[in-house]
């Protein structure tokens, strides 16, 4: 048995906007998240988390900051989770992000959150 430090998951801090219920919401309803912790009154900091996967939201008015952030997401089962979010109206799904297969290995697919972050949910291809 190895002793060597080995990394886990990661926690991104990201932008969420000015509207902290509006992204608490989205995060909830659209992407099947659950609010873990909250802090402030009104709401300045959010931790949602779905499976390992956990986001922590912090209110920020700049939309040129959320607009530049995105991050990837590691997803077994990636097209069902795709199938999830059209069944949902699929509004959120990036207009250049549909469900495909990239030529770096991974089936992929992006959406974008009510403050402009995109977020991208990908599966290693077999």
């Amino acid at each position: 048995m190895s002793n060597s430090p080995r990394l886990g998951n990661i926690s991104p801090i990201v932008p969420a906007g000015s509207d902290m219920e509006k992204a608490i919401a989205f995060y909830e309803s659209q992407l099947g998240f659950l609010t873990i912790h909250t802090e402030g009154n009104p709401v300045t900091m959010a931790v949602v988390k779905r499976d390992s996967a956990e986001i922590f939201l912090q209110k920020n008015d700049d939309k040129h900051l959320a607009q530049g952030t995105a991050f990837r997401v590691h997803v077994e089962h990636v097209e069902q989770l795709y199938e999830e979010f059209q069944a949902k109206g699929g509004e959120m799904i990036h207009p250049n992000g549909q469900l495909e297969m990239k030529p770096w290995g991974t089936t992929e697919f992006a959406i974008l959150d009510p403050a402009g972050i995109c977020i991208t949910f990908y599966e290693f291809s077999k």
